[in-house]
């Protein structure tokens, strides 16, 4: 599972106690009374999305300096104990790439996270071009971890040891590896950045599931006509409860791909739907006659109730406007450059073009622009100004 370096030896040492696992609630009030009692926790967490059609979080791992657990949530009825710590300021909750974890606890669990510090985003900030746990354990610890229950159901019960132990694994050097870019980026005076974008992360929620029209979430129904989305609306929703039906993933069901296909070639008859080659033979067996009918139902939609695809016009920037984007990344390229870092973590080209587009007089007008943070007011607007307030030269 864990390989290590005869020459870093001294890792071994920062890995926690013994596994201990927790499946009942007398089990999880015990371990969170330890755990409101240390300053720093990591956490990481495994969910069943690529195996069922609601996901949920199945395994959340857990470790501090000196104890490693993992708790079971699908036999404990009430997992609101654990925001004792996460919610707790106090304490220092550290995880890598946690915009998922974020969103998942408080989908099932209503969970808020306060003092959240995220090695992965800190691992940006750092510069650093691979910044997946595996690759930047490997670069400070010279550890490597094997990914391969990555993709594993992690509903299954009972799990098996290897599985167990895997996950553990994600969290054991998450302490360790938080001090290093604490200290680093204290160095570097970019901590503040790093803690005012993770204060911002606490606060990422996922969408509500499901929204109608189903086929705002399918890659390339922008440029279908609106008899077409009529059609693959219908398809969406026959697809949708299929999968709750069978519980499993509407990927799994049938794919965005073989959906758009039909919409756009609407057959009518079997002959023509297996033409089009949009189904496996499995899939033309259990749904083809039930798509057939789906079709010619769509087909039969009055004009007048068709869907439209809620396209948001934009407009052409103006030669003043789009000179202005070029020169701000043009700016921002050099200065990324000097800082090391990737230019789209420095600030993404929404902000730049919002500027852009800003009729901006004065320097307090970085007030104006809601997408900046505090830390790129303070680090990048006064060189921002001072570029959009030179004059324009003109050519002889």
């Amino acid at each position: 599972m864990l390989q290590h370096s005869p020459a870093h030896k001294d890792a071994l040492m920062i890995t926690p106690g013994p596994l201990q696992y927790i499946e009942n609630m007398a089990g999880l009030n015990t371990m969170m009374d330890y755990l409101c009692t240390e300053p720093l926790i990591a956490f990481d967490l495994e969910a069943d999305s690529m195996f069922h059609f609601k996901e949920k979080v199945c395994l959340i791992q857990i470790a501090t300096r000196t104890a490693c657990y993992i708790v079971d949530p699908l036999p404990i009825p009430d997992m609101s104990p654990l925001s004792r710590a996460l919610s707790n300021g106090s304490i220092i909750k550290i995880f890598h790439g946690a915009d998922y974890d974020v969103r998942s606890l408080y989908r099932d669990y209503g969970i808020i996270i306060h003092n959240l510090f995220d090695t992965e985003l800190a691992s940006r900030f750092m510069g650093l071009a691979e910044t997946g746990l595996d690759a930047v354990l490997k670069k400070r610890f010279n550890v490597i971890l094997e990914k391969k229950y990555q993709k594993k159901d992690w509903s299954q019960r009972p799990l098996p040891r290897e599985m167990i132990t895997y996950g553990a694994k994600d969290v054991h050097y998450l302490i360790p590896l938080y001090e290093a870019l604490q200290q680093e980026l204290k160095e570097l005076n970019r901590l503040e950045w790093v803690l005012e974008e993770c204060r911002d992360l606490t606060l990422v929620r996922s969408a509500p599931a499901n929204e109608r029209p189903l086929f705002l979430k399918v890659k390339g129904a922008g440029h279908l006509d609106r008899r077409d989305l009529a059609v693959l609306e219908a398809l969406l929703e026959f697809r949708l409860n299929l999968a709750e039906q069978k519980d499993r993933p509407l990927f799994k069901v049938i794919g965005n791909a073989s959906l758009l296909t039909i919409a756009q070639a609407k057959p009518q008859t079997m002959s023509e739907l297996s033409n089009i080659r949009a189904l496996s033979e499995k899939q033309m067996h259990m749904y083809g006659h039930a798509m057939i009918n789906i079709v010619q139902t769509a087909l039969a939609v009055p004009d007048s109730l068709l869907p439209n695809y809620p396209y948001v016009r934009q407009l052409r920037a103006s030669s003043d406007v789009a000179d202005k984007f070029n020169k701000l990344k043009t700016w921002r390229e050099q200065k990324a450059k000097d800082l090391c870092m990737d230019p789209g973590v420095l600030i993404n080209n929404a902000t730049l073009k919002m500027i852009a587009e800003l009729n901006l007089k004065k320097t307090d007008d970085a007030n104006e622009i809601p997408p900046l943070k505090n830390w790129q007011r303070n680090e990048l607007w006064p060189g921002i100004f001072a570029l959009l307030s030179k004059p324009e030269t003109k050519n002889a």
